[in-house]
């Protein structure tokens, strides 16, 4: 569902801000990040076990189950968990490009090309709008997105450690 912003506006539909947070809300990978928390935290527990055994092949050639079972191990969920991270990159710049086209007080948008650059000042309406999306729908999933950063971030240094102690 489109939301037609004034019909004053000369932006397309395509390029208005509050149109493109409704398409990442309906996106089939986006919307991960909308998800309650048990949801979002199922999502990343199915992404991050799929990618351990996608990883886990490479691991055993470098490091055989039977004779270096910790490092096998490590080496697995360390390459999961840096699928992982790729995937949640792709959403948080997804989401903060999202918020930083609603917060900004222009828009910048192409009318039928890459030659064509326009800018349009949103009117007072439409930027109190446009950031009180930012400020109650956005910036919760971004802060969630951070705090799943400081874990894996947390994640990584143990695994340093306990590599280092196997």
């Amino acid at each position: 569902m489109r939301v037609s912003s004034v019909s004053a506006c000369p932006v397309p539909p395509d390029w208005q801000p509050l149109n493109e947070y409704q398409e990442l809300q309906e996106s089939c990978f986006f919307s991960w990040a909308t998800r309650d928390i048990k949801g979002y935290l199922s999502k990343m527990a199915w992404i991050l076990g799929v990618s351990v055994a996608v990883c886990a092949p490479v691991a055993a050639a470098s490091f055989p189950p039977a004779k270096a079972l910790g490092q096998f191990i490590l080496g697995s969920t360390g390459g999961g968990g840096l699928i992982l991270t790729l995937l949640l990159l792709r959403l948080y710049f997804g989401w903060r490009y999202v918020r930083d086209r609603l917060f900004n007080a222009t828009i910048f948008y192409e009318e039928s090309g890459w030659y064509d650059g326009q800018t349009w000042p949103k009117t007072p309406e439409i930027l109190t709008r446009d950031r009180l999306v930012v400020s109650h729908q956005i910036q919760p999933i971004l802060d969630r997105l951070h705090r799943t950063f400081a874990i894996l971030g947390i994640l990584v240094l143990l695994g340093a450690i306990v590599w280092n102690l196997v």
